[in-house]
């Protein structure tokens, strides 16, 4: 068990080189594309739930759009990285 970490980061670094194995450019548009994929999985359930709750009572209407604003801020700081790197 303790050994897969230890594994997993020689692979990473590629054992002999010492050198990453990805470009800081190649890591960074990961980052982004993976916060792309982990907003629009969590909108998808913010979003039925806040057309459903304005749907029933129409004061629901703010709350409901700033919650489905909350997980687009994840991306905004993934892509943020992009001018970091």
């Amino acid at each position: 068990m303790i050994d897969a970490p230890l594994e997993l980061a020689n692979i990473v670094l590629q054992e002999g080189g010492g050198s990453p194995a990805l470009e800081p450019p190649a890591a960074a548009a990961i980052a982004v594309g993976l916060a792309a994929l982990a907003t629009g999985y969590a909108q998808r359930g913010i979003g039925s739930a806040a057309v459903g709750a304005v749907a029933e009572d129409s004061d629901n209407l703010i709350s409901g759009l700033i919650f489905t604003a909350i997980p687009e801020t994840l991306i905004i700081i993934a892509f943020v990285t992009i001018f970091v790197v």
